[in-house]
C-alpha cells in the first residue's frame, strides 16, 4: 500500500485539449452515500483519538456502509508508506517518527465502539528494523486488555520476509492473520515493484505453520487473465490459506494503473465457486469486496467457539 500525496503530484499535461476523465463505472457500482449517526460518531472518534483508517486512506467504496455499521479497519504505523505500489492511494514517502501511544488509542477506540471483531492493518514500514511488528503485537495486547471478548484480525505487510518479525505478531494469537497477495506473479514487477510474489506466499506458509488462521486478498482487473487468478488461488491453497477475498480494482486517481477490465458480478460468483471447490473455508467475491469487507461475518463463520 503506497502512494504520492495529491499535494505532491505534478498534474499530467495531456497532449490534446480534451480533459482527462475517468471511464464510466458499470451499473453494479452504485453506492449509496448516507452519512448516518454511526458514520458521524465513528468519524468524530477517529479524529478525537488521532487515528487513521485504511477506509479513508485507500478511498474504499464501502466506507459509508461499514462506518454506518460501526465497522472500521484501523491503520497503524502512521499514514505514510515506504513503498510505492501502483494501485494504492495511500501516501508514500518518508514516514514520521513512530507513535508508541498509537496502540492504546486504537484499543480505546475499539472499546468505545464495543467491537466484537477488530481489524488492524498498517502501511509498509521498511524503515523500521522489525517492519513495525512490535507495534502490531502491542496493539493486539492493548485490545485484549480493554475488550477481552473482541476477536482480532491483522492485515500485515510482508515484513521483508523476516520470519522472526512475523512470529512477534503471531505470538499474540490474532484470530485471523491476513496478508494480501494482491495480484498475479506476472504483474508484480509493474504493480508491486517492491513486493515479491514468492515472498508473500512464504509469509502465509510460515504463518500457517505457526498455527495462525490465514487469509489473503486478490484484485481483479489489473490486466491478469482468469487462468492466472485460478493459479494464484491454487498457490494460496498450497500454502494453507483458509480465507480469500476477491474484488474489482478501481483506479484511485489518474496517476495510478488504469483498469484493464471490469469483471461482472456473475464472473466474481464463478470465481467464488471455484475457490470454494479448492477448499477455502470462506470466500468473499464481488465487485466491491475489499480485504476487510464483512470481516466480522467471515470471522464468525471460520473461528471456532
Amino acid at each position: 500500500m503506497t502512494f504520492i500525496p495529491t499535494s505532491q503530484i505534478t498534474p499530467l499535461q495531456p497532449s490534446i485539449k480534451t480533459p482527462m476523465r475517468r471511464p464510466s463505472l458499470p451499473p453494479w457500482f452504485k453506492v449509496q452515500l448516507r452519512p448516518g449517526p454511526h458514520y458521524k460518531e465513528l468519524r468524530q472518534l477517529v479524529e478525537t483519538h488521532r487515528l487513521h483508517t485504511i477506509c479513508e486512506e485507500a478511498r474504499c467504496p464501502n466506507l459509508w456502509e461499514c462506518w454506518n455499521n460501526r465497522t472500521a479497519t484501523f491503520l497503524i504505523l502512521g499514514d505514510i508508506c515506504t513503498r510505492r505500489c501502483h494501485y494504492c492511494s495511500v501516501s508514500t514517502g518518508r514516514p514520521l517518527e513512530l507513535d508508541t501511544e498509537e496502540p492504546q488509542r486504537v484499543a480505546d477506540a475499539v472499546k468505545l465502539l464495543k467491537l466484537r471483531h477488530a481489524v488492524i492493518t498498517s502501511v509498509n514500514r521498511d524503515d523500521l528494523p522489525d517492519g513495525g511488528a512490535t507495534l502490531f503485537a502491542e496493539t493486539i495486547e492493548r485490545i485484549r486488555e480493554v475488550n477481552p471478548t473482541c476477536t482480532v484480525e491483522v492485515l500485515i505487510p510482508d515484513f521483508q520476509g523476516q520470519q522472526e518479525d512475523l512470529a512477534r505478531v503471531i505470538d499474540k494469537n490474532p484470530e485471523i492473520l491476513n496478508h494480501n497477495i494482491e495480484t498475479v506473479p506476472r504483474l508484480f514487477p509493474s504493480i508491486r515493484p517492491q513486493g515479491k510474489y514468492a515472498r508473500s506466499l512464504q509469509v502465509l506458509q510460515w504463518a500457517q505453520k505457526m498455527g495462525a488462521r490465514t487469509k489473503s486478498g486478490l484484485m481483479a482487473g489489473l490486466g491478469e487473465t482468469e487462468e492466472e487468478i485460478r493459479t494464484v488461488m491454487k498457490d494460496l491453497r498450497t500454502v494453507g490459506c483458509e480465507m480469500l477475498t476477491l474484488g474489482q480494482y478501481l483506479r484511485p486517481t489518474l496517476e495510478h494503473t488504469p483498469v484493464a477490465r471490469f469483471y461482472t458480478p456473475e464472473e466474481f460468483e464463478g470465481l467464488k465457486q471455484e475457490a470454494l471447490a479448492l477448499g477455502f473455508q470462506h470466500v468473499e467475491s464481488g465487485p466491491l469486496v475489499r480485504s476487510s469487507y464483512h470481516a466480522e461475518h467471515q470471522a464468525s463463520r471460520t473461528i471456532e467457539p
